[in-house]
């Protein structure tokens, strides 16, 4: 049992299922115990990542008593509700694949979300032993290199992950990406001992099944940690304000101001710098276009939990 003098404990979310969450405690006595946690009060706010102060019940159980401040929450949210997916990370690790075929819109909303919390962001192309549809991947990520993003080329499976280790020493790096983009395999690469599911890719559907159902903070060999997250197959942004979704989009910031009205839309106005690039080349036509789907979700703005 606990000593009642010790029955508070500081500790970090590791795992969150639903309303049951492993909080990792630090300190003396029970510290590097994982207990299986409930929060008190109906509402459950907390998230991989989360660090909270725990009533310990006895050396397996206790109560989440409270969220200590938190220095970054990345989520998604539609005109309905927002979804958490992991707290105080430093950087984001977009994975995507040769096979199946990914969203270059979903990741591009993936990176708004990054740029507009200034967030580190780096893309895994894993899969790139499979030759097929290498290249159309490339002319897919071939923009965001321009635009200066990361992009590291692998095999999760060949076991050559040296760069990836290196970009993620001293970090809290949350993985996210489409089902089936093999995030779960990476993991385990990562992690000797993760022992994590990996999946089957579904060829009639051409998506991978879920295999991730929750999110789960794994410690790196060499410094820092992964969080690996359940496949996205959305990802909204109804909770940005229009200057949080224009800050995410990198080839817009040396524009800023340059347009002739100052609150120019960018739709039909004369001389507005963003059309004008937009014109020259400068800007993605693709990427445009979601930037202009964005703005629509935006009326539907609320403030993040």
């Amino acid at each position: 049992m606990i000593p009642e003098n010790r029955a508070l404990f500081k500790g970090r979310v590791v795992a969150a299922y639903g309303r049951q969450y492993e909080v990792r405690l630090e300190g003396e006595g029970l510290g590097g115990n994982v207990l299986l946690c409930t929060p008190r009060g109906k509402k459950s706010l907390y998230v991989c990542g989360d660090e909270v102060e725990v009533e310990a019940a006895d050396v397996t159980q206790g109560v989440i008593t409270e969220l200590l401040p938190r220095r970054s929450i990345f989520y998604r949210a539609d005109t309905f509700k927002e979804k958490l997916i992991a707290a105080n990370v430093t950087q984001v690790v977009m994975v995507v694949a040769t096979e199946p075929g990914f969203s270059d819109e979903l990741l591009t909303r993936c990176l708004c979300a990054v740029d507009s919390q200034k967030l580190s962001g780096l893309i895994v192309f894993n899969k790139c032993d499979l030759k097929t549809h290498l290249q159309q991947g490339r002319e897919l990520l071939s923009p965001l290199v321009k635009l200066g993003y990361s992009v590291i080329e692998l095999s999760a499976l060949d076991g050559n992950l040296d760069d990836l280790r290196q970009r993620l020493s001293g970090h809290i790096s949350l993985l996210v990406g489409q089902s089936g983009m093999g995030k779960t395999t990476l993991t385990n690469a990562l992690v000797p001992g993760a022992e994590a599911r990996t999946g089957i890719i579904s060829n009639a559907l051409k998506s991978g099944k879920h295999t991730t159902t929750h999110s789960r903070w794994y410690d790196l060999p060499g410094g820092g940690a992964l969080i690996d997250s359940p496949g996205l197959q959305a990802f909204g942004l109804a909770h940005l304000t229009r200057e949080q979704i224009e800050n995410g989009f990198r080839e817009f910031w040396p524009l800023f101001g340059q347009c002739r009205f100052r609150d120019c839309r960018h739709d039909r106005e004369p001389q507005c710098a963003f059309r004008t690039a937009l014109g020259a080349g400068s800007i993605d036509p693709r990427r445009f276009k979601i930037y202009q789907s964005l703005l629509v979700e935006n009326r539907n703005h609320f403030p993040p939990s």
